[in-house]
């Protein structure tokens, strides 16, 4: 009863996390015109034609999402630290999602230093993340 409870939380944090992740891409304007890309393209393909961007709402709500991913990320942190319930592979892996897809305005000039340093993050996460894998998997062997 109380290991279920336990999965029950730390499938919730994991969650949380993985919300924040998902909060920071919706911040970014490239992102969110490429998905909006991949929307068009894809309805063409099944004969519906769509003019414009059909997410451009979402460009309107970028700077609220990406503070309620930032703020997610700081709660996951906290758990982190104080429970160790959580994957860093996960906190890094988001930590570099939000830093990629930071929204604001006056720093767009630098926006590719931004996807550079945030990619840079992801990529060390999903690599860490593969790292664990082949070591648990050689450590079963």
């Amino acid at each position: 009863m109380v290991i279920e409870i336990k999965s029950q939380k730390e499938k919730l944090i994991g969650a949380t996390g993985t919300l924040s992740g998902f909060s920071s891409i919706l911040g970014s304007w490239q992102i969110c015109h490429n998905i909006c890309l991949g929307i068009v393209f894809a309805l063409s393909l099944i004969g519906i034609t769509i003019t414009g961007m059909p997410l451009l709402f979402l460009t309107k709500i970028a700077i609220p999402l990406w503070t309620i991913a930032v703020l997610l990320l700081i709660a996951t942190i906290i758990l982190y630290h104080t429970k160790k319930c959580i994957s860093k592979n996960l906190i890094i892996l988001n930590s570099g999602l939000i830093i990629a897809g930071i929204p604001f305005q006056n720093l767009q000039q630098y926006s590719v230093f931004f996807w550079t340093i945030g990619g840079l993050t992801a990529l060390t996460a999903i690599v860490l993340f593969v790292k664990d894998k082949i070591k648990v998997r050689n450590e079963k062997n």
